[in-house]
């Protein structure tokens, strides 16, 4: 009952990439319309296809053909594989109905033959990956895991840190779905370290938001939140227009983390928050996902009244409007039957069950397959149908052990014990006891494996925070040499600069010392305050500029003025030269005697 927009709420979360040109669809048109090369045509139907999927399936399929003749045309390679690329990106936003997910997996294969025929190395890696991601997403694991191991092996030769980044996040959503959570938590690790040596905001972004969906798998929803209130601050750093947009998805995203937590009133508030947002830049579409996550919190809080108040008020009307726009009134279908269900209003939810039955009985997502199939198992369960009921909840056992879902599979089991039982087979329920029993085992030693993770987890992170520890001590061993070798090299010039003053070295050869020698003292000084000033500006390029200016104002007069005046002094002849002449004499006087000596 929980998730009733299993699809829909992945939708929600693809519109984050169109968000910056979903408010300006008019204008994107505009800017085709007067578009002068290839190149600019492309990239603004990529934009304006991807942004239609949340507005017009039709037009978006017919700016994404559109983009394909264009690219084709040019017969310029790196076009015709961003066209397919972009196409199937689209495609993907909808992996959960067979027609896209098909549509999809065509446009990436087609990307995928142009580029390996053409031996472009980084296009190819980067259309593993998004086939990787693709079949996770159906799920298909084992084809997930074997497209990343392709696209790794390619990209880990090519000097791309951004595909290095999104190879290593693919890797660890690969593995957090297999259930091998300490290998994705190193991938994730891993792609952070890339990220922040770059110092690309975006890709930072991507693994914070990555280890804080990392850590809300396992239940540890502080850390998540953590981690996903550090990407959200990220989005300071970044200059794209979707940032503003983008704030108000991540603000329900945390609102949703915080209903993890079972902290319901804050959740509620981030909720409306995101409403608020996406009301203030006027862009209608960025409410459905709070739309979304406030219907979903109602059922969650077991208030189903509230939910058919909250479906039937203006906002609710807004949110169907929207779902019919993009043909998914199955899922309106799927809400009334839920809520009827729980308000014991049978009549309406049997009407509404069987009407949105065949649209799920056509998905490709297991997941939300099984969804709806315990939901309609559950209704007809309350109405006393048991035969129905049984063979719905078989189908969910069945789905679930094939996709390694044991509380679902345990929740099945239970139910088809009382079912059984109520039906008078207590032979069978006999067997589903048993079955109930072995998952509840298995999803105890689950949990307990979670607790072990969370050790694990907490110990990798201390490995991590050593050798990164470790890693700035080198790099501060390091850095202290060389400052003592700048050291002892202008101390060396300024006593060879002294030295030549001594005796009767041309003008010109001591300028030349002299120039080396307190240019070299000066951009050390700069040098020095450039390295301390941050713990006061923080970056900041304003107050940077103010501080370097102020440090230049001072040290620049300074060093023409103290050049001006050694260098005079240093080659007005004959005022060292005595001081010379008696260093030689005792120098050679030392010598003369040294040789008596031996004789």
């Amino acid at each position: 009952m929980r998730s009733i927009f299993l699809l829909l709420a992945a939708l929600a979360s693809c519109m984050i990439t169109v968000a910056q040109q979903a408010a300006a669809v008019d204008s994107m048109k505009k800017s085709f319309a007067q578009a002068k090369t290839v190149e600019e045509k492309v990239d603004i139907l990529d934009g304006l296809s991807r942004t239609l999927m949340n507005v017009d399936l039709d037009e978006a399929d017919q700016y994404g053909n559109q983009l394909i003749t264009i690219a084709e045309e040019s017969r310029k390679r790196k076009l015709m594989i961003f066209a397919y690329m972009s196409n199937g990106t689209r495609c993907s936003y909808f992996s959960g109905i067979k027609d896209y997910t098909n549509r999809s997996i065509d446009y990436y294969t087609k990307a995928l033959t142009i580029s390996r025929q053409n031996n472009m190395d980084e296009e190819t890696g980067e259309v593993y990956l998004k086939l990787a991601t693709l079949y996770l997403s159906i799920p298909d694991r084992d084809k997930a895991l074997n497209y990343a191991n392709q696209a790794f092996s390619i990209i880990s030769p090519l000097k791309n840190d951004s595909l290095m980044v999104e190879a290593n996040n693919t890797y660890g959503h690969i593995y957090l779905a297999r259930n091998e959570k300490i290998l994705a938590l190193r991938h994730y690790f891993t792609a952070l370290h890339i990220a922040e040596d770059t110092k690309k905001p975006f890709l930072v972004r991507s693994c914070y938001t990555s280890l804080s969906n990392f850590y809300s798998s396992i239940e540890d929803y502080d850390k998540a939140i953590d981690y996903y209130t550090e990407a959200f601050r990220k989005l300071d750093e970044m200059k794209e227009k979707n940032v503003p947009y983008q704030r108000a998805i991540d603000i329900n995203n945390l609102g949703k983390l915080f209903a993890s937590k079972k902290n319901y009133d804050i959740a509620i508030n981030y909720f409306r928050r995101s409403l608020a947002m996406a009301d203030s830049l006027k862009f209608s579409t960025l409410k459905t996902p709070a739309y979304l996550s406030l219907l979903n919190q109602y059922l969650r809080m077991d208030q189903p009244q509230k939910a058919l108040e909250y479906f039937n008020s203006s906002q609710g009307e807004e949110l169907k409007s929207y779902l019919r726009q993009l043909r998914f009134s199955s899922y309106i279908d799927q809400a009334y039957a839920v809520i009827y269900s729980e308000l014991k209003r049978f009549d309406s939810a049997r009407f509404y069950f069987n009407k949105a039955s065949d649209f799920f009985e056509k998905s490709p997502n297991e997941i939300v397959k099984m969804s709806f199939y315990a939901q309609f198992g559950s209704f007809y369960q309350k109405t006393g149908e048991y035969s129905k009921s049984i063979e719905l909840y078989l189908k969910v056992k069945d789905i679930a052990e094939r996709t390694d879902q044991l509380e679902s599979a345990e929740a099945a089991a239970k139910h088809l014990d009382t079912l059984y039982s109520k039906s008078g087979n207590f032979q069978e329920a006999a067997v589903y006891n048993s079955t109930y029993y072995k998952y509840k085992d298995s999803v105890e030693t689950l949990n307990k494996q979670k607790e072990l993770t969370q050790v694990e987890v907490s110990a990798e992170q201390y490995r991590q925070k050593k050798l990164e520890e470790e890693e700035a001590d080198k790099k501060r061993r390091r850095n202290n040499i060389q400052y003592m070798g700048i050291t002892i090299g202008i101390s060396a010039l300024f006593i060879i600069l002294v030295v030549f003053g001594m005796f009767k070295v041309s003008a010109s050869t001591i300028k030349l010392i002299g120039f080396f020698a307190f240019i070299m003292f000066f951009e050390f000084i700069f040098l020095i305050f450039k390295k301390n000033i941050y713990s006061f500006t923080h970056g900041e390029p304003l107050k940077d500029l103010t501080f370097m200016i102020a440090l230049a104002a001072l040290l620049v007069p300074l060093h023409h003025w103290l050049e001006h005046k050694v260098i005079k002094y240093l080659t007005s002849h004959n005022r060292l030269t005595a001081s010379g002449r008696t260093l030689l004499s005792k120098v050679f006087v030392t010598k003369k005697k040294d040789e008596k000596t031996k004789v």
